[in-house]
């Protein structure tokens, strides 16, 4: 069958359930999300993530490399699904970075997690990917081809497969003109805003002015201009800053005092 078809398959999938898997872990185990609320991950707006779409397709080419230098079976796959975890580590890196150096906005945030570089990747998760990898290699891979002919010779895969990427332009446009009104504030107000973070801001917002929490259009908002969303996104991290910046200074205090009664 013809790569590109394969991969254009591979994408879709991956956009679709890597969304559905984030979606369940916001809600359900994140330390991000105390409340337990239902959050719509991603820059955009639909059920699909890009980079699970990018990661999949990463995973089916290097699927198919033999590890020979390695004796050992265990070993071999072991060592190809490290491969596998860097590959997809480097994507999540390129994808973080871009945004955060074009677009001035930070699509997660990894600062507070242990080795983390950048706040965009970390051991954490490039150890969760290594888990997601093993998972696809034993229980997705073997059957994708098949999946793929049995689909092929159906129209309504066809229709569903035009569908998604109609509708997935679609959305990119519409998502990239929100963003890039949130970099020319960003811009203005020399910062990188964190994308989860305005999000969360927003729906504040829409709650004290008792509206309904919106899942899909998490930037819409029937009373507050989007200009005034992102003014109190700014005024918010400001007092995060200010308070991060009191607490630091208040443990340098206490530990020259410390050292000065020593």
């Amino acid at each position: 069958m013809n790569i590109f078809l394969v991969l254009a398959f591979l994408f879709f999938i991956g956009s679709l359930f890597g969304w559905c898997l984030e979606v369940v872990y916001r809600r359900f185990f994140s330390g991000a999300n105390p409340e337990r609320k239902w959050i719509n991950p991603g820059f955009l707006t639909g059920p699909y993530l890009p980079l699970y779409g990018f990661s999949l397709c990463a995973l089916y080419l290097l699927a198919h490399i033999k590890v020979t230098f390695i004796s050992n079976a265990i070993l071999q796959k072991i060592v190809l699904f490290i491969l596998m975890a860097v590959v997809v580590t480097i994507i999540e890196y390129i994808a973080g970075i871009i945004f955060i150096k074009r677009m001035k906005i930070k699509l997660w945030d990894y600062d507070n997690q242990w080795g983390n570089i950048q706040g965009v990747i970390c051991p954490k998760y490039s150890f969760f990917w290594a888990v997601l990898s093993a998972i696809y290699y034993f229980l997705i891979h073997p059957n994708i081809l098949k999946s793929l002919f049995w689909l092929s010779n159906h129209l309504a895969f066809s229709f569903v497969m035009g569908f998604f990427y109609g509708v997935f332009v679609l959305d990119f446009w519409y998502s990239m003109n929100i963003t890039s009104r949130i970099k020319k504030f960003a811009i203005e107000n020399d910062i990188v805003v964190r994308y989860e973070m305005l999000k969360e801001s927003i729906r504040e917002k829409n709650e004290e002015q008792k509206e309904k929490r919106k899942f899909i259009f998490a930037f819409r908002s029937e009373t507050i201009p989007f200009a005034e969303s992102l003014k109190n996104y700014f005024e918010k991290e400001e007092g995060i800053l200010a308070e991060a910046k009191k607490n630091i200074q208040d443990k340098i205090k206490k530990t020259v005092e410390k050292a000065d009664r020593k």
